[in-house]
This record gives C-alpha cells, sequence and structure tokens, in this order.
C-alpha cells in the first residue's frame, strides 16, 4: 500500500520584532522547513533562519497569488507562515485564509507585543480589555467595546488600523482620541502611554493624555494603552474579609 504523504503547513508567532523573543521551538519549525511566506518585517526578524530556503516576500496585495501558487507545487515540503508577534492575536484573518486554503495546518503561538506592552505597563490582562482595530473588516463594534471597556473600569490595550491608501479607513491614534472625545470622555484627564516599536533598537514611550493624541502621529508597529484599574491584591482581599467579619 503507498501512502500519500500530505504537506505540513505551519503558522507561527515570532515575537514583537527583537530575535530573542522568537521562542525555541519557533526557531526549530522554522529551521527545518522547506519553504517561507511572510511580509518584509516579519521576515526581518527571522532573517538569520532562512539560510538555503525558499522564501516569499508578501504584501497585502499579493498574498493571495502566492499562497495558491505555493499549494500546488508545495508537493511533500514542509511551509512555514510566520506572522510578527502572537499568531493567535490581530492575525484571525490571514489565519483563516491559510486554513481555507491549505486545511489543516499547525498553529505555534508566540509572544505578542501585547504581552511586553501589557508588562511595562504592569498591568494584568485579566482586568483588561485587548482590542485590535487592525483588521479590513468594519470595526464598529469594537469602537462600542472601547467605549464599553472603559465604562466598566477596565484598562485599555489597542491596536490601532492604519490604512495609508484610504485614509478615511483608518483608526490611528489621532481618530483613537476624537473618537473618545465625541462620545462623552474628557480625555484631557485620561491618561496614555505609547508604546512604539517594543522590544527593537529604536523603541519608543509616549506618556501623556489621550488628548495629546489628536492630529498626533505614531509608527503603525504601536499599542495605545489607558490604564484605570486599581491595585488589588490578597492581601487587600483578606483585610476585607476581616472587615466583614467583625
Amino acid at each position: 500500500m503507498t501512502y500519500i504523504k500530505t504537506p505540513k503547513v505551519f503558522a507561527v508567532g515570532v515575537g514583537p520584532g527583537f530575535y530573542d523573543y522568537i521562542t525555541k521551538n519557533v526557531q526549530n519549525i522554522i529551521l527545518d522547513a522547506d519553504i517561507i511566506i511572510g511580509y518584509e518585517f516579519t521576515l526581518n526578524t527571522i532573517r538569520r533562519l532562512l539560510k538555503n530556503k525558499n522564501v516569499y516576500t508578501i504584501t497585502m496585495e499579493n498574498q493571495e497569488e502566492i499562497y495558491n501558487k505555493i499549494k500546488n507545487e508545495i508537493g511533500n515540503k514542509k511551509l512555514v507562515v510566520p506572522f510578527t508577534g502572537d499568531v493567535n492575536f490581530s492575525e484571525s484573518e490571514v489565519v483563516d485564509r491559510l486554513i481555507q486554503i491549505f486545511g489543516n495546518i499547525t498553529i505555534i503561538p508566540g509572544i505578542s507585543s501585547i504581552q511586553v506592552a501589557a508588562s511595562k505597563a504592569q498591568i494584568a490582562l485579566d482586568k483588561t480589555k485587548v482590542i485590535t482595530f487592525h483588521v479590513s473588516t468594519p470595526i464598529e463594534n469594537k469602537k462600542i467595546e472601547l467605549l464599553k471597556g472603559l465604562i466598566d473600569g477596565f484598562n485599555i490595550i489597542a491596536l490601532p488600523r492604519p490604512w495609508a491608501t484610504q485614509p478615511k479607513k483608518q483608526f490611528m491614534h489621532s481618530e483613537f482620541a476624537f473618537y473618545l472625545k465625541n462620545n462623552g470622555f474628557d480625555t484631557s484627564k485620561m491618561h496614555v502611554i505609547v508604546y512604539e516599536s517594543l522590544t527593537m533598537d529604536h523603541e519608543k514611550i509616549f506618556n501623556g493624555k489621550v488628548s495629546d493624541l489628536e492630529n498626533k502621529k505614531f509608527s503603525d508597529l504601536s499599542i495605545i494603552i489607558i490604564k484605570q484599574s486599581k491595585l488589588e491584591s490578597y492581601y487587600d482581599i483578606s483585610k476585607v474579609n476581616i472587615r466583614q467579619r467583625h
């Protein structure tokens, strides 16, 4: 009996940009691959692992063509599609399309800029609404989620949406600030942190008020944080329990 081998297709997270944030597991998967397909920034992050690989650089415009080309030529080869950060966050549109094209794929998580930003800002993700506007689908529901999260007292970690070719669809830092102001928030009193190019040599941090973001430009590779949850430790909880008993 002859068994037909099926291609191995991996979608992997390669960290926020600095090489040391790539997990050893993902490094090994990339080293063992035959074909790599990725965006330029992502490929630059893993450049030292790409020797003797067939590498395809994709853009939003040509990715569909290249994915289908490889599908028809892959045979028994191993394909890896790397994503900056964690493949399970803010990449759903592309990952869903890979599943549609290649069928069953293996997804390997990575360290995301979200995790790094939360650590720098010292906020817990379980007290935080993490919202990505970095999608091509409509984002009105995500905007409402932003408002509700703030009203409910959560921290906010938001990935803005760059769209250079269609500025009206952008939801960058300035649009973020005006949206909150137009929905009744006093943005002059809301503290905001913007992290740009996290973990890289040119990393930048902006501390200010949400109102300061109006008409201000930041990198596409940035994260917006509004920190508003209170510290709440087991010590605080134990004091409440003692008061209740008395």
